[in-house]
């Protein structure tokens, strides 16, 4: 209800509309809020991803009909062809936009230091992967320090799968662990991937061609990355070298990758340090402000 009054109010007003992070309730707000056609030029709609189906598909078109001067902006070319199929005229894509660094602020001369799972502990993310990993770690009497940044509960609530996965980690016996729950400050984030190894066992249909913020993050520190095969992540960190890529997300799978990465750390660490910096410029936010004030 707020963000439909909100959208009433700024429609009326002078200046421009950029949604950040939007979805098919912005678009049903939008045009419920809106006193007929939208104007050209006045609403920017910025789709990280878009879970395709016949329906949603049969949406978007009534959508594009009623109001044809959205301007809809993708993170990658499959999001935005959906979009131009269903009748869209102004779309383009932008890259995802990656976090900024201050030159020099991040060095690869600095020796690992632990494994890292950030962001929501949601199914799509493999967090149950990350459990599995843990039991193994614990099970085989490894030491690897393990530290697992999670989101707090999205609006107030975790998939029943995530509560069980939850409810085995407490069960985990694993000294090496570090859970950080709390919200953290943008350089305490940040920190967390100086000497890590980012594991990112994503789901492969979801993640194909999908942008991750984390990844972005994680290189942009000099951080490898291991992840699944056939995933946007496995594509930039195999083009790179900047970490391992496994077939499936069996706990001995992602171990031999962390360890592999460990064995040789420097060099990972450095490939991922190079591509962080390739990406400050292919993802820089600069490319989606030119968008919006152009």
């Amino acid at each position: 209800m707020q963000a439909f009054f909100l959208y009433r109010k700024l429609l009326r007003e002078e200046g421009r509309i950029f949604v950040a992070t939007a979805g098919r309730t912005d678009l049903f707000l939008l045009g419920g809020a809106a006193r007929g056609h939208i104007p050209p030029g006045k609403v920017y709609l910025f789709f990280h991803w878009f879970r395709d189906s016949v329906q949603k598909r049969n949406y978007l078109v009534r959508v594009a009909k009623r109001q044809k001067n959205l301007i809809i902006l993708g993170s990658t070319e499959s999001v935005v062809d959906i979009f131009r199929a269903c009748g869209f005229e102004n779309t383009k894509v932008v890259p995802y936009p990656v976090t900024p660094l201050a030159a020099g602020e991040v060095g690869p001369a600095v020796q690992f230091g632990h494994l890292l799972f950030a962001g929501a502990a949601r199914t799509d993310k493999g967090f149950g992967k990350v459990v599995d990993l843990l039991e193994l770690l614990a099970r085989l009497g490894k030491s690897i320090p393990v530290k697992i940044q999670g989101s707090a509960k999205h609006y107030g609530k975790y998939e029943s799968r995530i509560r069980e996965d939850l409810h085995r980690l407490t069960k985990v016996n694993y000294p090496y662990l570090e859970m950080l729950t709390d919200t953290l400050t943008e350089s305490a984030y940040q920190a967390l991937f100086s000497g890590g190894v980012c594991i990112q066992p994503y789901d492969v249909k979801e993640f194909a061609d999908r942008v991750s913020g984390v990844t972005l993050d994680a290189l942009s520190a000099g951080c490898p990355v291991v992840t699944l095969k056939g995933t946007w992540m496995a594509r930039v960190v195999e083009n790179s070298c900047a970490g391992v890529v496994i077939e499936e997300a069996r706990p001995e799978a992602l171990l031999a990758a962390v360890e592999k990465v460990i064995s040789d750390y420097p060099r990972y660490r450095l490939n991922a340090y190079e591509a962080g910096r390739a990406l400050q410029t292919e993802n820089s936010a600069g490319h989606l402000f030119k968008v919006l004030v152009s």
